[in-house]
Formats: structure tokens, C-alpha cells, sequence
């Protein structure tokens, strides 16, 4: 059926829909200062001596914070990332790392992160080698070095925003540039100076005991703050005085401090930093020192989280309004999912073989066993189908997570089911499905409606049908392998680009793998029966199945844009369907009636197309949150709130388009005794909906090791979080709650 040409087209509606958002995500301010809300940053430079081979030179990013807001240290601490920059330079020019000013220790509930408020200024060093040729200058000018950056950090109160700037500075070959050397100077003034002797720590069971030696006598006797740089080592928010001692013995430091409940890291060498409390600093003197420190003594085992928990710092990651980062609700970075990649490879095989049970896959097979069984008796026939819709499967999971991956790494905040959180790729798929229903209700035959050469061609290539089907199924079936797929796509996002797309090829070929075996092992074909009449009336049937995935289409964009995009999908639709049946009538009518018929069209698109695209609050979780408080929008601020009243929170990561996440619903959520443990653990619920694509919702699935929806968090102060498996079972949840 010619029917299947559109599907590829389709394929690529979807890809560069769900692409253009992401790409506008990623613009930014350019130039030497960035505002936003929340910092003012500006990328800075110091060159006393000019930009020349083997002068000092230095640039930096300015940070200057709104009040209760901080950004982080090289080791945020439990929660938080640090800032992180990118430069682009001339050839012959490089920079060096950040030289982190000492931070300070930032409490935040029974938590702490090492950051800085107010104003700070990281520098980075500018070498300039002899390879590198200045610029020519322009008449009357002088010749200056352009450099760039884009910087990227994550500024917390409450809620944390993670926030990006691209910035460009020109500095004058000749001349001293010293506009910022008061900054620059107080920066260097809070750099740790390092130790004589690296001294040394020992680990006795579940503390650590450190030793420094040689600090300077103006120093001794104080009490010293200390900030590891290793991070998931020391229990960060352990109190002076209480969980942790100190003590001098002359010029030795020595400390007893406990290690991590989630600890993740047993170094050999620990680069630490001791700094003076603000009080005792004085001017022109030191503030802090440095040393690396040799690690003895034996470490304990590490907690190792099993599939179903989550350390800690999940908290953080799924509080925070940002990447992997939360101010107020856990310790330590995020648990990267587990298994290997043997073990990953056979987990989306198996997922892909079960996602032909799935029922938003069930259409597409249906269109191929109609076309099986058309080809009774011819082997050959039933080989090269399969080969082809196989191609087709495996090609297009390439095709989109090869897209998927690629924006990821351009810094887009997005994941599995990307293409149908984009309203426009849902509007065309609706078209697309119509066109089929009617097909198969026989409405119209594709030999009658379109242009004669095209059916030659058709003719010619009867595989392309076979390829496009798959294609399709992979562009229909994509949202609804997280039941399956969940660790794994989310395992594929943290491995080298070759090794994820396996895992791609892995789950196409288990979604085409019952399909390629029946056209293999001919005992399958002969199950099938002999063409005749049944043929015309399975076909009729068949409509029927694609017409409910329209509703389903048209629902999911409700829940996009409203009911205003809903409603203005089902006109043109109807448009659609009109101009379909006028190209079958004959003669001079059926070009002036489909004339009038697109015009119309167009006009009616003209008018209201714009309420496809529009962006409006999912109507029912808005609905819910005024009406019934059972479930609560998910946000960073709420889940703050709750966290620190000490209320346990259940998370439902969902979106309209996952049928898995509708049936969850339906046959556990909304379960009468399910609800009421609910209530008797007083268990906030809290719903995430991913419908359209939010990097927020993004950024907190990727800290689960997580690509898609369904997910289910139960969290508990003071317990590790623990996520629910996707095929949520009402047992599971109660052993969960009880469990509390």
C-alpha cells in the first residue's frame, strides 16, 4: 500500500520537531555579561603585562548572587554541581584549571554544600605560547586576542536552576588590561597556599582521622574549617565540636571526622583544604591551606545500592528544579544504574521483544499480518518482508537515538519518547493514522487517489512498504518501552555513543524478532489461512484499531495544548478526511470540489493551526490540584516544603502519551486500598507530567538512571528513596509504604 510512504516522512516530521525546541534551549546571551534572575556573570580578564608568550595573564567569570543564593565548589558538598567552564581559543593560546577560591560551608536543614553567596570570581590562568600569531589589526585599531566561553552552574536557595551563559571578551594585544585587578587580587588572596608536608589520614572504621603538619604559627590554636576535595567521602554535615573533633599539638592539625552513610569513594590520596573561620582571617594573610594527603588503613565496604533504591542524594536530584542537583533534601550526587552491558544488551532484547504486546504497538502488526497472509505459500516473499520491516525497526531506533544522544550532548534536557512531546509530530502522526483508517475502511484506494507513476513505483519496490511499517512501529512503539527498556536507556545514556546505539540496534531487533521468524521458519506461515474473503473483512476491522490511536493521539494533545488544540486537531481532521473522499470522485468534479476543499482548509488552519502549538498546564493536573489535594504538581519548591516538615513524598513520573503510565493509573493509583495507605502514612503525592518536554522532569529521571516514563519514587526523611518498578503492582506499593 502506498500508504506506507508517508510513514518516513513522518519519521522525519518527528525528529526535527522534537529537535528545533531543544536547539532553542541551548541559545543564550553573548557578550561579556549575563543576568538572569538570579546572578549577574561576567567573564573578566587581568593581563598587567599584556597578552604576550610568557606574560602573566589571567581571565575568569565573575559571579555576583541575588541574597540566599550560592553556587558550588569544585565538591558541592551533598547536593549541587559545580561550575563548569568551556573555552574557545586561538590556536596557541590555552588555559588552565579553575583556581577555586576557599568556599564556605552552607547549611541547608540537616544537610550542608560547600559554595559561595555573594560575590566570588573564579580564575583560570591564559598561557600564551610562542606558536601563537596575533591578529592583524584594522586600520587606525589595535590587534586583540577574542575569547569565548560558555559556562554553565547551578545557583540554589530553596530550588535550584541550573543556568548557562556564552560570553565573548576581546583583549588588546599590547597594553596592561587591570581593569578587574582588585577582584583578581582578592581572589588569589582566598586561594588555599600549599603545605610543606602532604601529612596524612587514616582510616579507623567509620571515621577518618587527619593529620597536617607545618601550618603557619598565627594559625595555630584556631579552629579550622575543612573541605575535602573528593566528594561522597566525609559526612558533610557533621558538626564541629559533636560528630568531629580537632585538636593541635604544636604546629599539627589533627581531626576525627565521620565517613559517609552513602559513601562512594575510597581514594588512595585525598587533596583536602583547611581554612580559618572568617572572624580570625586578616588582611594580606593566608586563609587557607592545602595538602595532599596520603590515605591509610582499610576502608569499609561500600553501600551499594540495589536496583530498587537509590542513594540518598536522589533527594537532591529529584528536588531540585535542575540537573542532578536539590538544596534541601538529600546527601551525596545521584547512583548511576547498575549491570553491565552484556546484562543491558539482553535487557533490551528481551524489551523489545515484549513491546509487541504493547497496544500502541498492536496497529502496525496488524497491517502485517493482513499483508502475510496475502502472501501465503511464497517463502521468498516472506524472507525478504521480514528482512525489510527488520531494517526498518533497527534503522529507525538508530535513527532516533542517535538523535536523542546527539541533542543530549549539545546540552538538551530531554529523553525516550522526545518525538511525541512535540504537538506537531502527535498532529501529523493523527494525520497519518486517518489517511490509514481509511484505507482499510475503504474510503479511498491509494491507486485511485494518487498519481499513476507513484504506483508504478510502489509496484516496483513492494519492500519499501515492509521497511516503512517498521519505521513506523519504531516511531509508535518508542514511548511505551519504559516498562521494559527503563534501566537500560538509561544505562545507554552514560556509555560511549557506540555502545549505546547497540543497545538501540539490541531493542529494534527484539521488537522486528517475531516478525523476521515467522518470515524464516516457514511452520509459522502455514499457520496462517489461505487467502480468501476473510481477507476484506479483517482489513475493515483493522480500521477500527488505527481511528482509536487517532482518539488517543487527540487526547495527548489535549493534554499538550488544551482543549482548544484538541478541538481544532478534530477540524482538520475532518478537512482532512473531506478532501481525501473528493480526490476519488471523477472528472471535472473531483478537481473543483477538492479545490474548494484545500482552500478551505488552508483559510481554517490560517485561522486557528496556532492552538495546536500552543502551551497550556495539563487541564487535569491543574484540575486535581484545586479540587482534590490528593495529588500535587510536582515541583522543586513543593518537594522542598515536604522534605522539611519531615512529610514522605511518592513521585509518579507520567505523561498522556504512555499508555503504561494510563493503565498504572487506572489499576493501582487510583485503587481504593492503595489510597488509603496513602493517607495513614500521611504520604504526599506529588505527579510529574512529562506530556511536554520539561528539562526539569528530564534532568531529575536522568539522576534515577532513568530515559522515560513510568517512574515511581516513595521517599522518606531520613531513608533512602526507593524507586517502584515500571508494571506498578498494588502489593508492591503497599510493601512499600508499610515499609516507612
Amino acid at each position: 500500500m502506498i500508504f506506507s510512504r508517508i510513514h518516513f516522512a513522518t519519521l522525519l516530521i518527528a525528529i526535527s520537531a522534537a529537535s528545533m525546541p531543544a536547539a532553542a534551549q541551548l541559545a543564550s546571551k553573548t557578550g561579556a555579561v549575563v543576568t538572569t534572575p538570579h546572578v549577574r556573570a561576567e567573564l573578566v580578564a587581568h593581563a598587567p603585562d599584556g597578552v604576550t608568550p610568557g606574560a602573566q595573564a589571567w581571565v575568569g567569570l565573575q559571579i555576583t548572587h541575588q541574597p540566599e543564593w550560592h553556587t558550588y565548589w569544585k565538591n558541592a558538598g551533598d547536593s549541587g554541581l559545580p561550575t563548569e567552564l568551556t573555552w574557545t581559543l586561538p590556536a596557541g593560546v590555552s588555559t588552565g584549571e579553575i583556581a577555586w577560591p576557599v568556599p564556605k560551608k552552607i547549611p541547608v536543614g540537616n544537610l550542608a554544600n560547600y559554595g559561595y553567596e555573594n560575590t566570588v570570581l573564579l580564575p583560570v590562568p591564559l598561557e600564551v605560547s610562542t606558536l601563537y600569531k596575533p591578529p592583524m589589526a584594522l586600520a587606525g585599531g589595535t590587534p586583540a586576542m577574542d575569547v569565548k566561553l560558555k559556562a554553565s552552574w547551578l545557583v540554589c536557595r530553596k530550588e535550584c536552576i541550573p543556568e548557562e551563559g556564552e560570553f565573548t571578551l576581546s583583549l588588546p594585544l599590547q597594553g596592561s588590561t587591570a581593569l578587574h585587578k582588585a577582584e583578581f587580587d582578592a581572589a588569589h588572596a582566598a586561594q588555599p597556599q600549599p603545605l610543606a608536608k602532604p601529612g596524612g589520614i587514616e582510616v579507623n572504621g567509620n571515621n577518618l582521622q587527619v593529620r597536617l603538619e607545618g601550618l603557619p604559627a598565627a594559625v595555630q590554636g584556631k579552629t579550622l574549617a575543612f573541605f575535602p576535595e573528593t566528594p561522597e567521602v566525609i559526612r558533610t554535615a557533621a558538626v564541629s565540636g559533636k560528630d568531629w573533633t580537632q585538636s593541635w599539638q604544636g604546629d599539627t592539625w589533627t581531626a576525627t571526622m565521620p565517613l559517609a552513610d552513602q559513601r562512594s569513594a575510597s581514594p588512595t590520596v585525598m587533596p583536602v583544604v583547611v581554612a580559618l573561620a572568617e572572624a580570625d582571617r586578616q588582611p594580606g594573610q593566608p586563609v587557607a591551606w592545602r595538602a595532599e594527603a596520603p590515605v591509610t588503613g582499610t576502608w569499609p565496604a561500600v553501600a551499594t545500592p540495589g536496583r530498587a533504591e537509590v542513594s540518598p542524594a536522589l533527594q537532591a536530584a529529584l528536588a531540585a528544579n535542575a540537573a542532578n542537583a536539590a538544596a534541601s533534601s538529600t546527601t551525596d550526587l545521584p547512583a548511576q544504574p547498575t549491570g553491565t552491558f552484556a546484562m543491558a544488551l539482553l535487557g533490551a532484547l528481551l524489551g523489545g521483544l515484549l513491546l509487541n504486546l504493547m497496544p500502541c504497538v498492536f496497529p502496525i502488526l496488524a497491517i502485517k499480518v493482513l499483508g502475510f497472509a496475502r502472501q501465503a505459500g511464497n517463502a521468498s516473499a516472506h524472507r525478504k518482508a521480514g528482512l525489510a520491516y527488520t531494517g526498518g525497526v533497527m534503522l529507525s531506533f538508530l535513527a532516533l537515538g542517535g538523535a536523542m544522544l546527539a541533542l543530549r550532548a549539545a546540552g538538551a534536557q530531554l529523553g525516550w519518547g522526545f518525538q511525541l512531546q512535540s504537538p506537531g509530530v502527535v498532529a501529523a502522526l493523527a494525520a497519518l493514522f486517518t489517511l490509514i483508517g481509511l484505507n482499510l475502511v475503504g474510503v479511498f484506494e491509494f491507486g485511485h487517489a494518487v498519481p499513476s507513476s507513484m504506483c508504478t513505483a510502489q509496484a516496483k519496490h513492494p519492500l519499501a512498504n515492509d521497511f516503512l511499517s517498521g519505521v513506523l512501529a519504531v516511531v509508535i512503539a518508542s514511548p511505551c518501552t519504559a516498562p521494559f527498556m527503563g534501566a537500560s536507556l538509561g544505562f545507554a545514556i552514560g556509555l560511549p555513543a557506540a555502545q549505546a546505539l547497540l543497545l538501540f540496534v539490541a531493542l529494534g531487533l527484539g521488537l522486528a524478532l517475531p516478525y523476521l521468524v515467522a518470515g524464516f521458519v516457514p511452520a509459522v506461515a502455514h499457520l496462517l489461512p489461505k487467502p480468501g474473503p476473510w481477507m476484506g473483512t479483517l482489513r475493515r476491522l483493522l480500521a477500527f484499531p488505527m481511528f482509536a490511536t487517532v482518539a488517543w493521539l487527540v487526547w495527548i494533545l489535549g493534554q499538550q495544548s488544551g482543549i482548544d488544540g484538541a478541538g481544532t486537531l478534530l477540524a482538520l481532521l475532518v478537512c482532512l478526511a473531506a478532501i481525501v473522499w473528493a480526490f476519488t470522485l471523477r472528472g471535472r468534479t473531483r478537481l473543483v470540489i477538492a479545490t474548494v476543499l484545500i482552500a478551505f482548509t488552508a483559510v481554517l488552519t490560517g485561522a486557528i493551526g496556532r492552538n495546536l502549538l500552543q502551551v497550556v498546564e495539563p487541564a487535569k493536573l491543574a484540575a486535581a490540584s484545586t479540587a482534590n489535594q490528593r495529588w500535587q504538581p510536582w515541583s522543586a519548591e513543593r518537594v522542598s516544603e515536604l522534605s522539611s516538615a519531615g512529610q514522605p513524598v511518592f513521585i509518579d513520573f507520567t505523561a498522556a502519551w504512555c499508555v503504561t503510565c494510563q493503565y498504572n493509573k487506572k489499576r493501582t493509583l487510583a485503587d481504593a486500598e492503595v489510597l488509603a495507605d496513602f493517607d495513614a502514612k500521611k504520604v504526599a503525592m506529588l505527579r510529574a507530567d512529562w506530556t511536554r518536554r520539561d528539562p526539569a522532569i528530564t534532568a531529575a529521571l536522568t539522576a534515577l538512571g532513568r530515559s522515560g516514563v513510568p517512574v515511581y519514587v516513595l521517599q522518606a526523611p531520613g531513608k533512602a528513596p526507593v524507586v517502584l518498578t515500571e508494571i506498578l503492582g498494588k502489593d508492591e506499593v503497599r510493601a512499600a509504604l508499610a515499609a516507612l
